[in-house]
């Protein structure tokens, strides 16, 4: 147990142990980078080493082990559980009431934004002594929505940071927070995990066993660099969705001349797609990726491409489409996710989509439409 643990990003795990190493901690670091890079874990692995009783002055590591590792592990259980409880209460004046912050502590948005009342209780926390732990860890997880009203009060807390007190700061891009923050802060940047680190973790612990080769590859894609995505990737379910889109993409690429397509199998595919809204928006970045696997094809460049597995057909479906059709079928897919927001079928757009590519295409006839 240790930092060794620690999967990717080896230059973010040699800054941290080179702070604890020479004993100088600053008093506020921000994470950015990629979501699902593991930010948050490294940051509670940063929080157990700060007060690891097994680490000597000069060390750079924590066992895991200890009483104080174990303490550090239960207080970030326990602001996991609070803030779940909060989430759930309806009126959200009263999500903030009775905040009791550890001495190792995750802060979350509990609503669009991290509250005021949540910054102003972690100030207070923050210049308290310790009460069980030699150090204060304030872990701030999407510290990119923290409310504007609450930023002054966060920022006069970094100036002057009490010295048993660490900021940690968790962001995608540190540039979304305001520059009077970002420079009272030592920033500590996160890139995406190496493709045979992800290649290692696609399939982990799912039934089957690992995916086969083709899978594989298709998995490491569709992970993008992102831990926590290919620990939960399910190759299978990802397929489901994207058939549909294959038999919508398949009619639609028809060949110059070669008549109508097969209307039939479009509006059962966009049937399909736009039968279960609470999935739409997760079939429609299936959609997305398609788009963009088309484009990359026509364009000739294949390691861009996302679904790796079905390189013939895009090459074949991109030329027969060309660029407008394509630019129009990803506009399509924008006009699909409005309708879904405002609560119409969006199988409406995906149909009016399908009946403007055809007609759009050359030498193409659209046919009766049943």
């Amino acid at each position: 147990m240790g930092f060794e643990s620690f999967l990717g990003n080896p230059h973010a795990v040699h800054t941290l142990r080179q702070m604890l190493a020479n004993d100088r901690v600053p008093g506020a670091l921000i994470f950015s980078g990629l979501e699902g890079v593991g930010k948050k874990t490294l940051a509670l692995m940063f929080a157990k080493a700060a007060n690891c009783e097994r680490r000597k002055s000069g060390g750079d590591d924590f066992c895991g082990e200890c009483p104080r590792c174990r303490k550090v592990e239960g207080m970030i259980a326990a602001s996991r559980e609070d803030l779940e409880r909060r989430r759930e209460i309806k009126d959200a004046a009263r999500r903030v009431e009775g905040l009791v912050y550890f001495d190792v502590q995750l802060i979350e948005p509990l609503t669009r934004f991290i509250l005021v009342e949540q910054v102003r209780r972690l100030r207070s926390a923050a210049f308290s002594h310790p009460f069980e732990l030699p150090h204060n860890v304030f872990i701030i997880d999407s510290a990119q929505s923290i409310h504007w009203q609450a930023t002054d009060l966060l920022l006069k807390v970094l100036e002057e940071p009490p010295p048993t007190a660490t900021f940690i700061l968790i962001c995608p891009n540190a540039s979304e927070l305001r520059a009077t923050i970002r420079s009272r802060c030592q920033r500590v940047r996160f890139t995406v995990v190496a493709d045979e680190i992800i290649a290692r973790l696609v399939g982990e612990g799912k039934a089957g066993g690992p995916p086969s080769a083709d899978g594989k590859e298709l998995a490491i894609r569709l992970a993008d660099g992102s831990i926590a995505r290919a620990k939960t990737l399910d190759l299978d379910d990802y397929r489901r969705r994207r058939q549909p889109w294959l038999d919508y993409l398949g009619a639609l690429a028809i060949e110059p001349g070669a008549g109508p397509p097969d209307w039939d199998k479009i509006f059962e595919a966009t049937r399909t797609l736009g039968r279960d809204r609470g999935e739409f928006e997760a079939a429609l970045r299936v959609g997305y990726a398609l788009a963009h696997d088309l484009i990359h094809s026509l364009l000739g460049r294949p390691e861009r491409i996302t679904n790796l597995d079905l390189l013939a057909r895009l090459q074949a479906w991109s030329t027969r489409l060309g660029f407008e059709r394509i630019s129009r079928l990803k506009e399509g897919l924008d006009e699909a996710y409005r309708l879904q927001v405002r609560n119409t079928n969006p199988q409406m757009g995906l149909d009016a989509l399908a009946v403007g590519a055809v007609e759009t295409a050359p030498g193409a006839r659209a046919g009766p439409i049943r």
